[in-house]
This record gives C-alpha cells, sequence and structure tokens, in this order.
C-alpha cells in the first residue's frame, strides 16, 4: 500500500544561547534538520544554506535516484558554503551537521553527518538509525569509555565531521530505509539528545499521537532538562496515503528568521533562571515595572520615612552583592577551558570563556604550540568558542587530541644501510673520492641546514613535545 508522511518541526533558541542556529526544513517528500557552527563565525547562515539547497528536492519525482539525488544535493551545500566564504571571509570556519530523509514512493533515502540525530520508532521500540560524528563516540567505538560515561563526557559537543569540511575521508553516512506505515520517526539537534534520555523520548514518541503535540513536548523537555543549546525537532508519522492530511511545508529556526522568539516553558526552573537575565517589558506587572511601583507606593499609604531604612537596606543589599560576586569568582577559578587568547594561539586556560564587558574572567595557564591556524575548521570553531573541561587534566587530554589532528605522521626511521667491507687491495678513500674497483660502497644519505628547515616548515611547535611523548 503507497505511504506518506505525516509531520511538524519545531525549534526553539533555548534557554542559554542568544541566537538559534538551527534550522529545519518539512514537506511531504523531504525532512531536514541542520545544526550550524562556527558562532558568530555564521552558524545560522550555514544551517539556513544547507536546509536552502536541500529544499529544493521536494515535488521532484526521484524514483530509484532518491539517494544520489540527496547525496548531490549535500554535495551542492558544501560548495555553496565553500562560496559563501570566499565572498565573506570572516564566515571562515563555519559549518553544519545535516540529518535528512528524502521520501520516494516506499522507500525512504537517508543522508547524515555531524551530530544530529534520526530514530525510529517501531513496534513500541525506539532506535537511534545514525551514527554520531564526534570525538567521544569515537571514543566509545574504540572502547575507551562507555556510552554512559560518553553522555557526561567534557569534549562531547567536539565534531569530527560537518558540512563545509568534507573530503576524501569525511564522508556521509548514507542508506535507504522502507517507509513502514505505522513507524514514526524523529530527527532533531543535540539541543535535544543531549538534554533528553532515550527512555523519556521513547516515552514521549508513543505517549502522544499528535506529531505537532509530540514536537511541542520535546522541546519543553529539552528545556526543563537546562536548555543549554538550540533545540530543533522533526517529528514524522508513516501512513497510509489516503489518510495522510494536504501536502505543505514548513522551515523553521534560522532558516525562518524565527530565532529570536523563545518558546521556552515559563514554570521550569532554569526557565525562571534565564528570564532574571531579562529587562520587564514595559507596563509589566512585576516589581519592576510601572503598576508594580504604583502597587509599592499604594501599600504604603504615601507615608513619608527617613532616609535610614533605606541606607540600610542598600548596605545589606551591597554586602549580598558583594559576597555573591566573590563566590562567583572562587568559583571560576576552579574551570577550565581551552581556547585561543588574542593573537590567535591556542592555550589552555582556567576561568570562564565569557568575558564581561572590559572584565576578564580568565588567564592563560599553558600554551599548547599550536595556532588555530593549523586546525581542521571543526576543531578551528570548538576553540574558537571555548571547549570546557572539568578540571586541568582533561584540558591537558583536549590539546593532545588537537595536537594529534594537527601534527603530521612521524616518518618511518630508515633501516642502516649495510656497509661491505672493501675488497682486497681497495684503498682507504676520502669521502669524496669514487671507490677502487672491486669495492661495494653505499649511498651515504646527507643533510643540510636548508633541509633542516624545509622539514619543520609549518610544523606547530607543541608537535615537538608529542613527539617527546611517543
Amino acid at each position: 500500500m503507497a505511504t506518506a508522511l505525516r509531520y511538524a518541526a519545531r525549534s526553539d533558541v533555548g534557554l542559554v544561547r542568544s541566537s538559534n542556529q538551527d534550522s529545519a526544513y518539512v514537506g511531504p517528500h523531504l525532512l531536514v534538520v541542520a545544526d550550524g557552527m562556527g558562532g558568530h563565525a555564521g552558524g545560522d547562515v550555514a544551517s539556513s544554506i544547507a536546509v536552502a539547497e536541500l529544499s529544493r528536492l521536494e515535488g521532484e519525482s526521484h524514483g530509484a535516484d532518491a539517494l544520489g539525488h540527496l547525496e548531490e544535493a549535500v554535495r551542492r551545500a558544501s560548495a555553496r558554503l565553500s562560496e559563501r566564504v570566499r565572498e565573506e571571509p570572516a564566515l571562515a570556519g563555519m559549518g553544519t551537521t545535516v540529518t535528512a530523509l528524502l521520501r520516494s514512493g516506499d522507500r525512504l533515502a537517508l543522508a547524515h553527518i555531524g551530530d544530529s540525530r534520526a530514530y525510529v520508532l517501531r513496534d513500541g521500540e525506539l532506535a537511534q538509525v545514525t551514527h554520531d560524528h564526534t570525538f567521544v563516540q569515537h571514543l566509545v567505538d574504540e572502547g575507551r569509555i562507555t556510552a554512559e560515561e560518553a553522555e557526561h563526557h567534557p569534549q562531547r559537543s567536539v565534531l569530527l565531521r560537518v558540512l563545509g569540511d568534507i573530503d576524501s575521508s569525511q564522508e556521509l553516512d548514507t542508506s535507504v530505509r522502507e517507509a513502514r506505515t505505522g513507524d514514526r520517526w524523529l530527527l532533531c539537534s543535540d539541543g535535544l539528545s543531549g538534554m533528553v534520555g532515550h527512555a523519556t523520548l521513547r516515552e514521549a514518541l508513543t505517549g502522544v499521537p499528535d506529531v505537532g503535540e509530540c514536537a511541542d513536548l520535546l522541546v519543553q523537555l529539552a528545556l526543563r532538562g537546562g536548555g543549554s543549546d538550540n533545540v530543533t525537532v522533526v517529528v514524522a508519522d508513516v501512513v497510509d496515503v489516503g489518510t495522510a492530511p494536504p501536502d505543505h511545508t514548513a522551515v523553521v529556526g534560522a532558516a525562518a528568521a524565527e530565532h529570536a522568539r523563545p518558546t521556552g516553558d515559563a514554570t521550569s526552573p532554569a526557565a525562571r533562571g534565564a528570564a532574571l537575565g531579562r529587562p520587564a517589558p514595559a507596563g509589566d506587572d512585576g516589581t519592576g515595572g510601572a503598576a508594580g511601583a504604583a502597587g509599592a507606593l499604594a501599600a504604603g499609604g504615601g507615608r513619608r520615612r527617613g532616609p535610614w531604612p533605606r541606607v540600610l537596606a542598600g548596605a545589606v543589599v551591597l554586602a549580598v552583592l558583594v559576597a555573591g560576586v566573590l563566590a562567583a569568582w572562587r568559583w571560576s577559578q576552579d574551570q577550565y577551558f581551552v581556547g585561543a587568547d588574542a593573537d590567535g594561539r591556542v592555550a589552555v586556560f582556567r576561568g570562564l570563556p565569557q568575558d564581561v564587558g572590559p572584565l576578564r574572567l580568565s588567564s592563560v595557564v599553558e600554551e599548547a604550540g599550536l595556532d588555530l591556524g593549523d586546525l581542521r575548521p571543526v576543531s578551528r570553531g570548538a576553540v574558537s568558542e571555548g571547549i570546557t573541561v572539568d578540571d586541568l587534566a582533561a584540558a591537558r587530554r583536549v590539546v593532545a587530541t588537537l595536537l594529534g589532528q594537527a601534527c603530521p605522521a612521524p616518518s618511518p626511521e630508515p633501516e642502516p644501510s649495510p656497509t661491505a667491507a672493501p675488497t682486497a687491495g681497495a684503498a682507504t678513500a676520502a669521502p669524496t673520492a669514487a671507490p677502487t674497483a672491486g669495492a661495494t660502497a653505499s649511498p651515504t644519505p646527507t643533510s643540510t641546514a636548508a633541509d633542516d628547515d624545509a622539514a619543520g616548515e609549518d610544523v606547530p611547535a607543541g608537535c615537538a613535545a608529542l613527539d617527546g611523548e611517543g
């Protein structure tokens, strides 16, 4: 029986980020989630470009070539990202994840790169279909850490593959799946999967039949979990074609320019905490608004009071603020991150990666012997934003990983050439003299200062320390 999709998409800036770098597209044939990276370097631009390019697949008849068409669209998006960087060099280092499903008949072509995810709920069981292209997942695959440890690892957001940095060694993950009636698909950015556990995702997807209400619930769950990142969700049911709703398309997130509009749950503790930093709107009924001031005056009956209560109250408030600032400062000095200094050198910092106006909240502890330019674009973007870690030892492990990516692989040491004894009667010759007849001579490699300089050209200084450890 022919199938169709019933779908909904939601995106929220979250409770910590100042802008939304996620984008998503949904239509009768295509579902896409893209999570941009690059901070001020244009993560929102990258995800918007990817969604715009992929959305051109909507409405086409792809047949058996659906997967090839999807791969080609992703390649075009990558080329468009490179073109945009050439036009605007300030966007260098931007990139985006992509997880996309293209429906063709009863088949779903899947393309994936990065750490956005695709899940399928089938017969009550939820399975993760995609594989995260992250440093932490690489550690799990090698058996160095467990999946449970990966959920709280300080480097879990460090990407190894991302659109915009594709080369021969960083290919897309692609596959073709069956579009089975009754399946429910979830595509999401890590703002959901990083905040909400697998069991809770399954419960929400199982318990809420309507796709729109389910997407709303998933966003709320991410916000209640902390909302530390942008949250983007696509929920789609595979249904019989006769029961599908009328075709429509929707774009959400940065691609729709709606990323400044929060839809957070104001009743959660995290939302209330975030709201403290927002100015109250004019006419608000809170204590900071005009109505609040009028209410306070009415409560006092207009009675004039002396200055001492106000002075005492001000002193108490000041003391509390000073104590809070000192406590926050002491706490910040127990934090570490790997970032870049003003000259673009990679270093380990103590403190917080954010500054407050002219006040710097961090200081350099150790230099890494690397420049930002030595890093791959994905790592460069992560370091530019600051990779937060639990302690100094963890920061050093991050530096070792970055050095491993940036330093050239050591060349194997040449085997010593056999030295043959000269035949009888052969004269001892100076190094420049030709060997006498019958003597077997081995070529002697020579090295000059110029050769040594060439060999070390463009090699980060920190590579010498890495070689020493080996």
